[in-house]
């Protein structure tokens, strides 16, 4: 599978944005919601929410937006943002648990991950994103450095920019991992077709639930050509959320 250096660039620059500090906005918009919340109002919770994510993505509000899509009925939704809330924080547990319970109760399946998808799931994205760019830099300027300065190198240069590269080589397949998991969608409205042909008039395959796992493999227009567990085929754009929000 060819790596795609823009796109995982591109990736890479929205999770560098999520880590910077979040401004007072998304907190005043998280309280509201949490207030609506426990009111029961879980509409205005959900919205709520999403005017936090809007300006600062976190882990914790996608938490708990999840919550607020749930209590309304919103299973493609819930599931949508419990994904999301586990591509920026793998260590949160309670996501996964909810991620569980919720694919019990629809039913759905899980997204099929590859060895290499997987194995960007053990850290955040970002830090694979500083390891593979951290390392190759240490390598590179180990082996150039000292001979740009026309200084002798020394036994422990040569080590640590072989170890360096070591974990280069190593973080590569998470890397591309990162890149292939940003093709992943949940299917969020219900009575979503599975369709032959990117049009409505074309006859459906398949009628795909909501919180069911896609996967873009190309795009025409308004639709998407996807891989499910069923089959391929194509569904209107607007019936499927990305893990990886994209521009329209």
């Amino acid at each position: 599978m060819n790596f795609n250096l823009k796109r995982y660039l591109a990736i890479t620059l929205t999770l560098l944005a999520v880590a910077q500090p979040a401004p007072a906005a998304p907190e005043t918009h998280f309280h509201a919601g949490v207030a609506a919340y426990e009111a029961g109002d879980y509409a205005v919770a959900a919205r709520a929410f999403s005017d936090s994510l809007a300006v600062q993505p976190a882990a914790g509000t996608l938490l708990n937006l999840g919550l607020a899509e749930w209590r309304r009925g919103r299973t493609g939704e819930a599931i949508l943002a419990w994904e999301q809330s586990a591509w920026l924080d793998p260590f949160n547990s309670a996501a996964r648990k909810n991620l569980i319970y919720a694919r019990e109760n629809v039913p759905v399946s899980p997204p099929d991950l590859t060895w290499f998808e997987q194995t960007s799931t053990w850290l955040p994205a970002g830090f694979w994103a500083w390891i593979t760019g951290g390392t190759l830099s240490l390598a590179v300027a180990l082996v150039t450095v000292p001979a740009f300065l026309r200084k002798r190198k020394a036994g422990w240069h040569q080590t640590i920019a072989a170890l360096a590269f070591g974990i280069f080589i190593v973080s590569l397949a998470p890397a591309v991992g990162i890149v292939t998991r940003s093709n992943l969608g949940i299917v969020t409205e219900k009575n979503t077709s599975l369709r032959l042909t990117p049009t409505l008039a074309a006859e459906p395959v398949a009628a795909l639930s909501p919180g069911e796992p896609v996967r873009e493999l190309r795009r025409r227009g308004n639709y998407l050509f996807v891989h499910t567990q069923i089959g391929n085929g194509w569904v209107e754009r607007r019936q499927i959320g990305f893990v990886i929000p994209r521009p329209e």
